[in-house]
């Protein structure tokens, strides 16, 4: 008997096994491989939480899983002795979502800990804000961003808002290593919970509150309503939670309702996306039904945003009437510009002003910075790190927080909440476009004008998909080659620099010298190429996937893309 089939027959062996898991598993014992890829690893907790395909075993997102981590979890609580202060938990619109998120809850609640629950689905960004709003010890969110439909996620916050950080993380992990995935979970059934009042609903009256809060961040009060009367946009969630609360803020910045206009059939709460091939707002195909909207409407400006809004893309009007969409790097410059450049004339930048970003993000955001006086700072991939970033200013006092994100269509102004947050970045695109259109000019025009003060940057991101169950595996072994053989050229041009944060080093090729990176250690490499394009290959953490970013300068528009087709084919030649 495989090692597999043994597990899977421990699973049906369990009185506690769910009836649809223990369906799923009957049917799959003559399929080795099947078993395998439910039981050859157990889902790995970081501090992202887990994340993977909804199937049985211990490999996948299902009910068993959930109320395992949150058991876990359940335990570092009653170690901070912290029960009751609560977790408050939200949850999007993928399949099992509500399902996930009510085990989680009945977990919680036999373990004595009090629990708030949004009572329908919430972004992201609601539950950071709901968890600093009530005081939680922690927040779980279970979504899966904007991964295919077959994926689910759980995601931790803890106290500050932030995704857990490093430690409590590790103390959840090694809990959940130690329980029994049925006989040691502790269970109330969620129905009965709720008719004994030990689980608290956050009704619609709260949203008021985190979106008062996110009205708070406007930086021109009056650009939307001044233009109001003509200024038309189309907004899709892409069948998921920002369906409700990204009207709803536009509205309440000046939009006129009538000028919002929605994509009807992806404002329906569809765990299987229907309309789209992923529902991520990164991709161009996600707009298509809003482009045909857009063109008939006459509109200069598209928004989307993912499953659980914390993801905001875009898609743009150029002088052919034909649309484009932006990258994150291009949508976050756009933004830090318009936030310094008009804070600045309001008379409301802060002196010791700082703007925080991934490491990955463009060079373009930091040039806006060092031009207007404003401290940049890089952090590691994974907006956690600038929820940091926040506590650490907040405490210090060293530097006001004014913005933060992340090439992966991530932004956050202001500091309510301590993730991305695609509520806000709608209203705060929507504003930008309307300040651009009283001055009869659209993003593509503020686009260009951007790249003509600050000089001109092409992105790109590749993903190179690894797998089979091996996956992780070759993804190790690319790196530690790349490592072992360090590139002095790339696309005949010199590498001044490679920083490795996994080994904290950088190498300066120029002086022959190594320091510090200065950062935590992170699977990353990092070359800064002598004609001051940057590329970096890291390793997805949520997917069995290599990225490979390209920031490349040049001289004009031309030039950068004639050099990322190049740099295309140099780095994809080292994987």
């Amino acid at each position: 008997m495989s090692i597999y089939l043994e597990q899977a027959k421990k699973w049906l062996d369990s009185p506690k096994l769910d009836s649809t898991i223990r369906s799923e598993l009957e049917k799959s014992l003559d399929d080795e491989n099947k078993l395998k890829n439910y039981f050859y690893s157990n889902l790995s907790f970081g501090t992202a939480g887990l994340r993977g395909i909804m199937q049985p075993g211990t490999n996948g997102m299902n009910v068993h899983t959930v109320m395992q981590a949150t058991q876990g979890l359940a335990k570092v609580i009653h170690e901070e002795k912290a029960e009751d202060r609560g977790v408050v938990i939200s949850y999007d619109s993928r399949n099992n979502s509500r399902l996930f998120a009510e085990k989680t809850a009945g977990v919680l609640v036999a373990n004595n800990i009090k629990v708030y629950m949004f009572n329908e689905l919430h972004p992201v960004p609601a539950l950071s804000f709901a968890t600093r709003h009530f005081k939680c010890i922690a927040g779980i969110m279970i979504t899966a961003s904007h991964n295919p439909k077959e994926y689910n996620g759980y995601k931790v916050y803890w106290e500050d808002g932030a995704q857990v950080p490093p430690v409590p993380a590790e103390k959840i992990y090694n809990e959940i290593k130690s329980i029994d995935i049925f006989d040691d979970v502790l269970y109330v059934d969620f129905d009965k919970a709720c008719a004994e009042n030990k689980i608290t609903l956050i009704k619609e009256d709260f949203d008021q509150i985190f979106l008062n809060e996110i009205l708070k961040t406007t930086i021109n009060k009056d650009a939307i309503k001044k233009v109001a009367d003509t200024f038309k946009i189309v907004y899709t969630p892409l069948h998921g939670s920002g369906y409700k609360l990204v009207p709803q803020i536009l509205k309440m910045a000046g939009a006129k309702p009538e000028n919002i206009l929605t994509v009807p059939e992806q404002m329906i709460l569809d765990g299987n996306f229907p309309t789209v091939e992923k529902p991520n707002p990164e991709l161009k195909s996600c707009f298509n039904l809003g482009i045909e909207i857009a063109k008939r409407e006459n509109c200069d400006l598209i928004i989307g945003t993912d499953p659980d809004a914390d993801r905001m893309g875009i898609a743009i009007k150029t002088p052919n009437g034909e649309f484009m969409t932006l990258s994150g790097n291009q949508v976050g410059a756009l933004m830090l510009s318009y936030i310094i450049e008009n804070s600045k004339k309001n008379n409301s930048l802060p002196k010791n002003a700082a703007a925080v970003k991934s490491i990955v993000s463009t060079q373009l955001c930091d040039r806006i910075c060092e031009k207007n006086g404003v401290t940049s700072i890089n952090v590691l991939t994974g907006f956690k790190f600038i929820g940091e970033k926040i506590k650490e200013f907040e405490e210090t006092k060293e530097y006001t927080y004014i913005f933060g994100f992340e090439e992966s269509y991530g932004y956050l102004s202001g500091t309510y909440a301590r993730d991305k947050d695609a509520v806000f970045a709608a209203m705060l695109i929507t504003e930008i476009a309307a300040f651009y259109r009283d001055k009869n000019m659209n993003l593509y025009d503020a686009l260009n004008e951007l790249f003509d003060k600050y000089g001109y940057v092409k992105d790109c991101v590749i993903s190179i998909k690894k797998e089979g169950v091996a996956a992780k595996e070759e993804m190790m072994a690319t790196m530690t080659k790349i490592r072992e053989n360090l590139p002095r050229t790339i696309n005949n041009q010199k590498v001044l620099k490679v920083r490795d944060y996994k080994l904290d080093k950088v190498t300066d090729f120029t002086s022959n010298s190594t320091t510090p990176t200065g950062l935590p250690k992170s699977d990353v490499l990092f070359f800064e190429m002598e004609d001051h394009s940057n590329l970096v290959i890291r390793p997805s953490g949520t997917e069995p996937i290599i990225k490979l970013y390209f920031d490349i300068s040049g001289n004009n528009k031309e030039d950068c893309e004639r050099k990322l087709e190049e740099y295309k084919k140099a780095l994809t030649s080292l994987i």
